[in-house]
């Protein structure tokens, strides 16, 4: 790449792995502005930036849990454990208030340890209804995101502009494109980037001003390195709904002969999976939006006749010629906990080789895992025909 595009790139990457030093530059180019805590997975970021105010999905800093963990059961997961200890040790002064729009029970749980903690600050908790094909599942999400824009607008004393939101709305489309095609070049075999840069790149995303990070991204792009298939097993990389595996789990997983061409992550394709429409009224294309993102990759917290995960997993894999799947499941994560058994029974019934990984905020067994990749590379290897 050229002086610039490495330039680019590495800002890209220290605004997903140092957001705060980020926050604290955009404040001070924009003074005034509030910079909105959100929780995953479904918030409509759009409706905050047309407000003036930057969204930032709150992230897994990786810090060892200290102080928050007397505040959560040891049973919460890592990432909802690490929020806490990010409120309890004033890592969350950052942000101004906090807005989510799901309903996982752990969230909401360090959602009101925030609230505990710091009184004066705004929290909201919306919850998008999990049920989609009741015949008044359309009118209750209409309903749930007027009620955050009434929040939204009552937390920056303004109101959106239809308009202002069609712009937002545009912006964040195009960076969602854009980071597609790249996992898009992935799965087609072009591997211009490794697991951990394509991380940083969509944790930037969910950091950023979306017109600042496309800029940059498109400046990355500006001699995109190329990379051809080679002899390694081809994985498919699926789990993680909230937050980001750890990255020297992801350089393990290649390191051990893996090659990743897809994923369904929240920080992969599952994150950046449907767009906004750009066309009709932009409050119910923010509803469309959120249905639209649970049929592009079916979610476990969502409950959808027509669509499953596991008919998505098994597509996906035929589509990139993945050769395996390795489900990386966070430890107490419920939902990917009570629907992995309809995971692995219709992946043995393809024969599609699989491994499960159960992750942890901290203290992962690295080398086990390098063990037990290794042996899922090795068992696949074998099954492939004598010519290849």
């Amino acid at each position: 790449m050229t002086q610039a595009s490495s330039a680019a790139m590495a800002r890209l990457v220290e605004a997903a792995r140092d957001p705060r030093a980020y926050l604290g530059q955009w404040r001070g180019a924009h003074p005034g502005r509030p910079v909105l805590a959100i929780l995953p997975m479904n918030f409509p970021r759009e409706l905050a930036h047309a407000l003036g105010a930057l969204p930032v999905i709150v992230q897994d800093d990786q810090e060892p849990v200290t102080e928050g963990r007397a505040l959560l059961a040891e049973f919460y997961c890592g990432y909802t454990r690490n929020l806490a200890d990010q409120a309890a040790t004033g890592r969350f002064s950052v942000y101004d208030a906090v807005f989510t729009a799901d309903h996982c029970i752990q969230l909401i749980g360090s959602a009101d340890i925030v609230r505990a903690l710091e009184p004066d600050k705004t929290v909201f908790l919306g919850m998008l209804n999990s049920s989609m094909n009741d015949s008044w599942a359309d009118e209750r999400v209409a309903e749930m995101m007027r009620r955050i824009r009434t929040e939204l607008e009552s937390f920056t004393g303004k109101e959106i502009d239809p308009d202002t939101l069609r712009e937002s709305i545009a912006e964040y489309n195009r960076d969602r494109r854009l980071i597609r095609r790249l996992l898009d070049e992935r799965s087609a075999g072009e591997a211009a980037f490794s697991p951990v840069e394509l991380q940083d790149i969509i944790a930037s995303s969910m950091v950023m001003d979306p017109g600042e990070h496309y800029a940059l991204l498109s400046e990355a792009l500006d001699e995109p390195r190329r990379s051809e298939r080679d002899d390694r097993v081809r994985v498919h990389l699926s789990g993680h709904l909230c937050h980001a595996p750890r990255r020297e789990l992801l350089e393990v997983i290649e390191d051990s002969g893996a090659l990743v061409v897809d994923d369904d992550l929240y920080h992969g394709r599952r994150y950046v999976s449907a767009d906004v429409p750009e066309t009709g009224d932009p409050m119910a294309a923010l509803g469309e939006w959120y249905a639209q993102r649970n049929v592009a990759i079916p979610c476990p917290t969502r409950v959808q006749q027509d669509v499953d995960w596991d008919g998505y997993l098994v597509d996906s894999v035929h589509a990139s010629g993945a050769e395996a799947v390795i489900h990386l499941m966070p430890k107490f994560c419920e939902p990917h906990m009570l629907y992995y058994p309809e995971l692995r029974k219709r992946l043995d019934a393809e024969n599609i080789p699989q491994l499960q990984i159960e992750t942890e905020h901290e203290g992962i067994p690295l080398e086990s895992f390098r063990t037990r990749i290794e042996a899922l590379v090795e068992r696949t290897r074998r099954r492939r025909p004598a010519h290849v």
